[in-house]
């Protein structure tokens, strides 16, 4: 992919978020498109080595669009200025039943490159029955944080919008309680993009996806224990 092709596109895009602007530069953007295509569709491959259940997962579907949803928000810039993907089990990016953690990554104007992996924000019942392996599984639990790949690439847990109190029936005083607050359990990280390295591109993000499997196989076994109940 020519990244720096890109990066500029979204950096322009960012400085001119209005219709007339994409519609002139449409065909800079349908080239990019297609050439993202082919980098989450390679990025598919790479993770089935170690993911078979993401193998048939369609990069079509796994690519955001651009235009925003702007029917509830006071911004009304009507595109994003950033291409992001989210690679999942059964095409779906929310982790609803059976969807699976999501494998999240985007590139901004700015030559960042955001990376992640894990459920953000799940729903309210989703989120109590990863709460509830937080508790059964609390053995299980330790030793995913304590896991030296995803450390190394991710540390700990992000705490954003973590509850003040502990959850509505749930021990205050229980080992995890901290974790037992978080509304995402999610992973992530930013680094820069090597412009004139775009080959490296996709072997970053499978390698970065890798370290965070420990974290996304805990999340399965939760989605595993919730379908047989």
């Amino acid at each position: 992919m020519h990244l720096r092709d890109l990066t500029q596109f979204l950096t322009e895009l960012s400085e001119n978020n209005n219709r007339p602007w994409f519609i002139m530069n449409k065909p800079r953007y349908d080239i990019l498109r297609a050439e993202f295509l082919d980098v989450v569709t390679e990025l598919i491959r790479e993770l089935a080595r170690f993911d078979p259940l993401v193998a048939d997962c369609n990069p079509k579907k796994a690519m955001f669009r651009i235009n925003r949803d702007i029917r509830f928000s006071n911004d009304r810039s009507p595109y994003k200025t950033r291409f992001s993907a989210g690679i999942t089990p059964n095409d779906k990016r929310r982790p609803s039943a059976g969807g699976g953690s999501t494998y999240y990554f985007h590139i901004e104007g700015d030559g960042t490159l955001g990376i992640g992996a894990g459920e953000y924000l799940p729903p309210a019942d989703r989120l109590r029955a990863i709460r509830e392996n937080v508790v059964n599984d609390a053995t299980g639990f330790a030793k995913l944080l304590k896991n030296k790949q995803l450390r190394a690439t991710y540390g700990d847990l992000p705490d954003e919008d973590k509850l003040k109190r502990p959850p509505k029936g749930f021990d205050p005083g229980h080992p995890h309680i901290e974790y037992l607050k978080l509304k995402s359990f999610f992973v992530w990280t930013e680094v820069k993009l090597e412009l004139n390295a775009p080959d490296k591109l996709v072997p970053q993000l499978a390698r970065a996806f890798k370290d965070a499997s420990a974290l996304v196989n805990w999340l399965r076994s939760v989605e595993v224990a919730t379908a047989t109940d």
